[in-house]
């Protein structure tokens, strides 16, 4: 197999995401309030995926020695640079997590689930244990254990996998359409979010999208077992993202 026969694979659950009913049925200020509150921890997970694999593919411990192979050392480092600390609006250099965090606090939307997950983190509780724990909606839950179960794998062509194809271009361009419109009828409420989504389809379409094909053509290379659980991933992380919809739906019933 190679990255085409890949992509041909799990087409169908992509076409899923991206053609999901949730998008034609966000409406509102409220709806897409709603949205954000569900869609920040596939920020942040993916957020997490791009650490696990930089610190499987190259050096992050002390005394520094060459780790991987250079192309994919200078993959993700590329990546890192770019999600970890880009610019906002403003200018100033931030993640898109926080950058997603700021959006939501303009918006109105609830941060505090999210937040104190973060704070729980940081103190030291392992994930399994606060998701385990938590609140948090089926689909939030099942999601997020999806993400560190591919990171726990220990396995960077299936972490490479899900990040490259489970990204945030399967949010379709009708959806972007809304959030400028809403934003156009209340202006300063979803001018931050609006910054977010285009500059991720600049960045996520363009340079990063190319980079992350490359990485995993790289790690998976002539391997064909390789390949069927790159592909198998991908294909189980599109359907938790579909799902992940789905439960964003549900709570708008």
């Amino acid at each position: 197999m190679n990255i085409e026969g890949l992509q041909q694979a799990i087409a169908p659950a992509r076409e899923h995401v991206v053609s999901h009913p949730l998008y034609k049925d966000l409406q509102s200020l409220e709806d897409v309030k709603l949205f954000m509150q569900h869609h920040i921890y596939a920020v942040w997970d993916f957020m997490s995926l791009l650490k696990a694999l930089q610190i499987e593919l190259t050096c992050v411990t002390l005394p520094w020695v060459p780790k991987g192979a250079a192309n994919t050392r200078y993959l993700i480092n590329e990546i890192v640079g770019g999600e970890e600390s880009d610019v906002d609006e403003q200018g100033n250099h931030c993640s898109h997590f926080e950058l997603y965090l700021r959006a939501m606090d303009q918006a109105g939307a609830n941060t505090k689930p999210v937040t104190h997950l973060l704070e729980q983190v940081a103190s030291g509780k392992p994930i399994n244990t606060i998701l385990a724990e938590s609140n948090f909606p089926g689909s939030v839950k099942g999601f997020l254990e999806f993400t560190f179960g591919v990171i726990a794998s220990g396995k960077p062509h299936v972490m490479a996998a899900v990040f490259t194809f489970g990204r945030e271009d399967l949010i379709p361009d009708m959806f972007h359409e809304l959030v400028k419109d809403l934003d156009a009828k209340f202006p300063g409420t979803l001018s931050i979010f609006t910054y977010y989504l285009e500059r991720h389809i600049e960045v996520d379409g363009g340079h990063h999208g190319q980079l992350a094909l490359e990485m995993v053509k790289e790690l998976c290379g002539n391997d064909e077992e390789k390949w069927n659980e790159a592909t198998s991933a991908s294909i189980a992380a599109l359907e938790w993202r579909s799902k992940l919809w789905s439960g964003v739906l549900g709570e708008k019933v």
